[in-house]
């Protein structure tokens, strides 16, 4: 399969399931809400070793918040229920709470909750408030500032995580032109993040190393300095990989994301030095959800 100029591999993405929420964090401008968000969602590129996977989803104009203010929608993905609630309850304490102006709110309902406000409250030593409003409970935490408002709890999602593709080009900048450009595209798909820094990740791993502490390693086969020496998936005109992995809400909106990617850079193409499109997978043991590059883009 080609697709201007693009060869499209015969494989396909491995995902796996995946605990999720969305919290809306709003400020008096939205300045001050992608400070409080940059902060909260960095450091989460992978559960390996970050805890969580997270990342601004989109900015929200004054109507689409519940205060009327600016506000930035964010997701955070863990592998489990427990580590989840951990991850949100220190980001939000560490990276909101302290931030001049601003609000968080739940972004998602859902039988199963996790704490948002129900235990920052304590932080106001006794002189914190609560007030419900049309079922929801709110807490006001007096700050130096005035006070921190959190919506008590937000609703656990169950998603997914891991999609990824990878883009093998004649040179660095022509992979990174285009992952730009399948970065900007998954943007703009509704419950979806690509984690990594500016959505783009270098180091794409194996499963398993050489050396016993590491569960997994550099993925030699795809290494073009390696090309000599590994059993490498590369042919003598690509000497750059770069890879998109993207988490998201559910099935429908992965697929949604990872195809918006997949036409970027093939829109893109051979003239702009993209060689061939890939994906990462486990054989099919680490994850339920393959995503097929060919499937996706017939």
């Amino acid at each position: 399969m080609i697709l201007n100029g693009v060869a499209i591999d015969d494989t396909y993405a491995e995902a796996f399931g995946m605990k999720a929420t969305r919290i809306l964090i709003t400020a008096d401008s939205m300045t001050w809400a992608r400070h409080a968000a940059t902060a909260a969602f960095g450091f989460a590129t992978s559960v390996i070793a970050c805890g969580c996977e997270a990342g601004i989803e989109r900015e929200l104009a004054t109507e689409e918040t519940p205060d009327g203010r600016p506000g930035v929608a964010g997701l955070l993905f863990a592998v489990s229920t427990k580590e989840l609630a951990k991850q949100l309850e220190r980001r939000v304490g560490q990276c909101v709470l302290t931030c001049p102006g601003t609000a968080v709110f739940a972004g998602s309902d859902g039988e199963e909750r996790l704490p948002l406000g129900k235990n920052l409250r304590y932080f106001g030593d006794g002189w914190q408030m609560s007030k419900v409003l049309a079922g929801r409970r709110y807490w006001r935490i007096p700050v130096m500032d005035g006070e921190f408002l959190a919506e008590e709890s937000s609703g656990l999602l169950r998603a997914i995580g891991g999609g990824n593709f990878l883009v093998l080009a004649r040179s660095r900048g022509q992979a990174l032109a285009a992952c730009e450009a399948a970065v900007a595209a998954v943007a703009r798909v509704p419950g979806a993040i690509t984690p990594f820094p500016g959505g783009v990740v270098r180091s794409g791993s194996k499963v398993g190393s050489r050396y016993k502490t590491l569960p997994a390693s550099t993925n030699d086969a795809f290494c073009p300095t390696l090309r000599g020496v590994s059993n490498s998936e590369l042919g003598p005109e690509v000497e750059a990989v770069l890879e998109i992995v993207i988490d998201a809400l559910d099935d429908a909106s992965m697929k949604a994301a990872m195809l918006a990617g997949l036409h970027a850079v093939c829109a893109v193409g051979a003239a702009g030095g993209i060689v061939r499109l890939s994906a990462g997978n486990y054989g099919g043991k680490l994850g339920q959800f393959h995503y097929r590059l060919r499937e996706l883009l017939a």
